[in-house]
């Protein structure tokens, strides 16, 4: 059995409340433990997070358009904006030494650190995170 949810998101961080529901009904289907499926919502949130703040610039106009699919023991979550894009290898490494106190910037290391899989595609406008139980 499979699952599948589209959503179509305004730029306003008042859609990052839907994540927890929509990780929840996911979770159903493929079964995570607690710790998975925490990880899963915090990348969720964060990739929503650099979408709209990185991606859409928090233009009101654009959206962010979430697809996920859940299949048990496995969740698939591609999100995307509608900015220009950007290379996930240009990011500075937030263990670096000098960005260690910085406040942003941990985005894509949190993705990387608790997602199975993270792909980045369209020319950086399209992250999928994938977590297997």
């Amino acid at each position: 059995m499979s699952f599948t949810i589209d959503k179509k998101l305004k730029t306003d961080f008042d859609e990052l409340e839907l994540l927890e529901n929509i990780v929840d009904e996911l979770n159903e289907v493929a079964g995570l433990d607690e710790d998975k499926k925490g990880g899963l919502l915090l990348c969720v949130s964060e990739g929503v997070t650099n979408a709209m703040l990185h991606g859409n610039k928090m233009d009101d106009s654009k959206i962010v358009i979430l697809h996920a699919e859940a299949e048990k023991g496995k969740v698939s979550v591609s999100i995307q904006d509608q900015g220009k894009g950007f290379d996930p290898d240009a990011v500075p490494d937030p263990l670096d030494s000098d960005n260690l106190l910085k406040t942003s910037g941990r985005g894509v290391f949190l993705m990387r650190t608790y997602c199975d899989e993270v792909v980045y595609d369209k020319n950086g406008t399209r992250v999928t995170l994938v977590v297997k139980a």
